[in-house]
This record gives C-alpha cells, sequence and structure tokens, in this order.
C-alpha cells in the first residue's frame, strides 16, 4: 500500500494537490486532519475553536457601535447556514468538499492552461467558485444535523449545572471570562459571568450557578458561598 503512495503513478496526483489553487483546499484539509486526530486522542475539545453565533430566529447579535471581525464573521456564517454545529465540523465539510471539487477542476482542464502567470489568473476565480460552491454544500450537510448539536448542548448544560470549575482567564467579572470544567476528558471550557460587580482571578474555584440561553454564558458564583 505504501509503495503506491511512493511510486511514480502518484506523481500527477501529488503536483495536483500541491498546486494553485487546489493546493489551498489541500493546506486546510491537512490541517483539520491533525486537529480530529488530535481530538480523537482527547487532547482539544470539539468546539476550540467556537464563537458565538445566534440562532437563525434571533437577532445576528451584531453590535452596531463596534462592529468588530468576530461579530462580522458571525453574521455572515448566520446568512450563510453555517451555523447551529462547531466551527471544526463547518471548516472540516468546507476543506473537504472544495478539495474534492477543486482538484477535478484541475485534474481534468488545467493541463490546458500553460504554467506561470496565466495558471494563476485562471486559478483565482476557479478557487473563489469552488469556495462559494463548497460553502453551500456544507450548509446544505449540516442542516439536518444541527438537532442533534442542540439536545446535546441542553443535555450538558443540565449535567454541569452545580459543578465545579475553574477559572482559566485572567479574570471573570460581569463582562468577561472563561471557566475549565474537568470532565474526565478533555475537558470543558464554558464562557463565564460573575453576578453584580465580583471578580474572580485565574485559578479561583466557581461554581456554575446558571446558563443564560441569549448570552450564551454561565453565570457562576465562588465554590465558598456556593457551599454556605
Amino acid at each position: 500500500m505504501f509503495a503506491i503512495l511512493l511510486s511514480e503513478k502518484m506523481d500527477p496526483f501529488y503536483q495536483n494537490i500541491a498546486s494553485f489553487p487546489t493546493a489551498f483546499f489541500t493546506f486546510f484539509l491537512v490541517i483539520c486532519l491533525l486537529y480530529w486526530l488530535v481530538a480523537v486522542l482527547g487532547f482539544v475539545d470539539l468546539d476550540v475553536l467556537d464563537f458565538d453565533i445566534p440562532d437563525v430566529d434571533g437577532e445576528l447579535g451584531v453590535n452596531q457601535t463596534d462592529l468588530s471581525t468576530p461579530d462580522m464573521l458571525a453574521g455572515l456564517m448566520l446568512k450563510l447556514g453555517l451555523y447551529g454545529v462547531p466551527v471544526t465540523i463547518i471548516v472540516s465539510f468546507i476543506a473537504l468538499f472544495g478539495w474534492f471539487i477543486c482538484y477535478f477542476i484541475v485534474h481534468f482542464f488545467f493541463g490546458l492552461v500553460p504554467d506561470g502567470l496565466l495558471r494563476y489568473l485562471a486559478g483565482l476565480p476557479v478557487l473563489l467558485g469552488t469556495l462559494y460552491v463548497a460553502v453551500m454544500l456544507t450548509a446544505l450537510v449540516i442542516k439536518p444535523i444541527r438537532p442533534l448539536f442542540k439536545k446535546t448542548s441542553q443535555n450538558i448544560v443540565k449535567e454541569v449545572l452545580g459543578q465545579t470549575a475553574i477559572v482559566r482567564t485572567s479574570k471573570v467579572n460581569n463582562s468577561f471570562g472563561e471557566v475549565f470544567l474537568a470532565d474526565g476528558g478533555a475537558g470543558l471550557i464554558f464562557k463565564a459571568r460573575s453576578t453584580g460587580d465580583e471578580v474572580f482571578n485565574k485559578g479561583d474555584r466557581v461554581v456554575l450557578l446558571e446558563y443564560m440561553e441569549v448570552e450564551n454564558v454561565y453565570r457562576v458564583i465562588s465554590e465558598k458561598e456556593f457551599l454556605n
């Protein structure tokens, strides 16, 4: 098997996946494969790259007075139908679909395009068009599996409330912070907010008291206060 991968017959395949524009998707596909390998081994969590994307029936969640990059990206993903599942799965599907489409376009048609500047000029619209098609296919694929992740999220909320977590950011206050909850595996990371003006520092032990669905954060109090 490995002898076939190293044979000269595979040279055209390697040339296609390493040439523009296929190389763009090859890079991200390799990154995704490495990520999933590490995730299977339990070193990272499934939603390690996630950020807030509101429900389709809600507001976009974009602060009109502070159009930050995450806000605009979340709004764009919502409009494209890329929501409801972890971002890592979305990126993996886009990379996979884009790689297949781009590979066969290059394989069947780019032999007619001379190397050099013309190849890059021809490759740019192919890259953009392939990326768009890959995004649309991904939106279709993840649509039927969104309810599965929503149900899982609801189950996690029920299980973690009342449990003790550790502050992992420099602080947790009423507008900022994250906590880490050991679950026997890679652990879970949640966005957390304190009550009132209370501030917790990195390493402090807090209890997950309430889940605020709209903000997608957990309200926390000190472990000492919870036990009293």
